[in-house]
């Protein structure tokens, strides 16, 4: 399920290298989308062709007192769930509380009159 941006959120991206796959794993990764790119609950998995790296993107729904770590905890737990074995390499954090959005046209400062 893709949360709406307007949903205080956090979307936290994993890069990583797969361990040894079993074949199961294996199907369930050729069956996903490797351009799907959505922040989803669940989680999205883009493997590269050789199933060796991944990127994971989940967006995790921010509570009040909520920070980043909380956030990297539960979206690691989520890419645990999935059961395929993996290292992590990377990992980035992005609190949608902290992005303002400026509006094409909007205007800096006050007009000349």
């Amino acid at each position: 399920m893709t949360v709406p941006a307007t949903v205080p959120a956090f979307r936290v991206t994993v890069r990583g290298r797969f361990g040894e796959l079993s074949e199961e794993s294996r199907a369930v990764l050729r069956a996903a989308d490797a351009h799907e790119t959505a922040f989803t609950e669940e989680g999205t998995f883009s493997p590269d062709a050789t199933l060796s790296v991944f990127s994971f993107r989940v967006q995790i729904p921010a509570g009040p007192d909520d920070d980043e770590d909380d956030a990297l905890l539960r979206a690691m737990e989520i890419l645990e769930g999935h059961g395929h074995p993996h290292e992590i390499l990377r990992t980035a954090v992005t609190d949608l509380r902290a992005v303002r959005i400026r509006r094409k046209g909007a205007r800096r400062g006050s007009a000349a009159g």
